[in-house]
């Protein structure tokens, strides 16, 4: 028996190797390209992307393809009848099931530290490339449009001679009134060290909305690359956060939502002294609505940040129930054709556990659900998988 488990081990784990190298390296491909297009990329920046774009990938791809490797494998076995000649020398099917939910099992956590390394390096690390190579990205927009825009930032030119910008005008918003710069020429030059984008004019014209007007010879005016960028800022949305922030995270939020509701109760209590009853349902400076919303908004927050790690670890081991279901439902439909069992095993889990899985996040960060919540697709699925596992020992 340990010749049985050792074969189907490492045909489970060539068809999974190999499936996992081409679905990732298509997704990265994917996830590579759409961010070299969105944000101009050239060459030496899309390279510098590859290696935080591989945790992105693999958390979509692995899940997937222990899936794939299952029903392959079993399929394969069951059409060539391979199971039913262990079943005809006494061996329970569990012995053939056996190996691979001991492998579904160890690649859980690794699926669930991926997950996790997306978010906390991946993520990180695509937002500073992406954030570094603004000079590269404006340089190339001004010379084919002439023009650079961002939230925060406006250039145009009348043309680019190599580094140099030809009439240039910036404007610079985000304060109480914008800035523009109007220069004969002007250069962009990157400052990693210091997260800013220098930008030196020659015969500069400063204009501060309408109160001031300056004219200078020579200036160098720094830029923050995150208002520079066209990159969205780096957000702490509670999906964001790598799982180690989190317990600090909701810490913060349980004492932000605690002084919120002792400054409702101050507040009304000091109106109810005062006999200021019809301030209790409208503050000239701040509404009683405003300051709900804000408590809902907070507290809200917070069933994010306690749902976040059950959703981390239900993403995980979601593997697991994965072949869980898939493997006994590939020896049952005895189909050679790879693909079509594994569509035929995947239609369940699209049917069963997303919409499960779903529904459980989207009540649980509500509010209306405990975290918990979110392993019902994986419930769901287990206890499907156990049922036909059981049907499979008592065929």
């Amino acid at each position: 028996m340990q010749l049985l488990t050792r074969y189907i081990l490492c045909e489970l784990l060539k068809v999974f190797c190999l499936s996992l190298l081409v679905l990732t390296t298509v997704m990265m491909l994917f996830v590579v390209t759409k961010a070299a297009v969105r944000e101009g990329l050239g060459l030496i920046p899309v390279l510098k992307l590859i290696p935080y774009a591989l945790p992105y990938s693999l958390r979509f791809t692995v899940p997937g393809t222990m899936l794939f490797a299952a029903c392959s494998v079993f399929g394969r076995m069951s059409a060539d009848n391979e199971v039913v000649a262990i079943r005809a020398s006494g061996a329970s099917p569990m012995r053939v099931l056996k190996p691979a939910l001991i492998l579904a099992l160890v690649i859980s956590p690794v699926a669930l530290w991926v997950n996790d390394l997306a978010v906390s390096w991946g993520r990180i690390g695509i937002y500073r490339v992406v954030l570094h190579s603004v000079e590269q990205i404006a340089y190339g927009m001004l010379r084919t449009k002439r023009l650079y825009t961002t939230e925060y930032l406006s250039i145009t030119v009348q043309r680019v001679d190599g580094r140099k910008l030809v009439r240039p005008i910036i404007s610079v918003r985000g304060g109480d009134k914008p800035i523009t710069f109007s220069a004969q020429e002007a250069e962009l030059k990157l400052d990693a060290d210091r997260d800013v984008l220098n930008v030196s004019l020659v015969n500069c014209e400063i204009d501060v909305g309408s109160d001031y007007h300056a004219t200078l010879d020579q200036i160098t005016q720094p830029i923050p690359l995150s208002a520079a960028s066209r990159q969205s800022q780096m957000s702490d949305r509670p999906a964001d956060l790598p799982l180690g922030r989190i317990p600090r995270e909701r810490q913060g939020q349980r004492a932000r939502i605690a002084q919120i509701e002792y400054e409702m109760a101050a507040h009304a209590a000091f109106q109810m002294l005062s006999g200021d009853l019809d301030g209790l349902g409208e503050d000239d400076d701040q509404p009683w609505s405003g300051r709900l919303a804000r408590l809902q908004g907070e507290r809200c927050r917070f069933s994010q940040l306690q749902t976040e790690p059950w959703r981390r670890f239900a993403t995980g081991f979601s593997c697991f129930f994965f072949v869980l279901a898939g493997a006994p439902l590939a020896i049952r439909l005895r189909n050679a054709e790879f693909l079509t069992t594994f569509f035929l095993c995947f239609i369940p889990i699209l049917l069963l556990y997303y919409p499960l899985f779903m529904l459980g996040v989207e009540r649980a960060k509500a509010g209306g659900l405990p975290p918990y919540a979110v392993w019902l697709g994986n419930v769901a699925l287990g206890a499907v998988g156990l049922w036909m596992v059981r049907k499979l020992i008592r065929k």
